[in-house]
């Protein structure tokens, strides 16, 4: 799904859903293709998720305004939409 708020200024929260139990990863990337963020390294059941974000770095640093997107891939599966960070 989409990220809700979109754009957001707080936090934001991702939903998102597993077909099948796997190895999930969740990764938040700047438009010049930089990992940024990782939500989520890990092993998930088939079902529905949510993470919240709060537009901050892996370093911990809040990222500055703008456009990113998000990635999860969860087996073969691969899915990725944009969302905006308005600071």
């Amino acid at each position: 799904d989409q990220n809700r708020p979109n754009p957001f200024n707080g936090q934001t929260s991702i939903r998102f859903g597993v077909a099948r139990r796997g190895n999930a990863e969740l990764v938040i990337y700047n438009l010049a293709g930089q990992r940024v963020a990782t939500l989520l390294q890990a092993y998930r059941e088939a079902g529905d998720y949510a993470v919240i974000w709060d537009g901050r770095g892996d370093d911990g640093v809040a990222l500055a305004s703008g456009v990113y997107v998000y990635r999860l891939q969860s087996g073969s599966q691969v899915m990725a939409r944009k969302l905006l960070l308005l600071r």
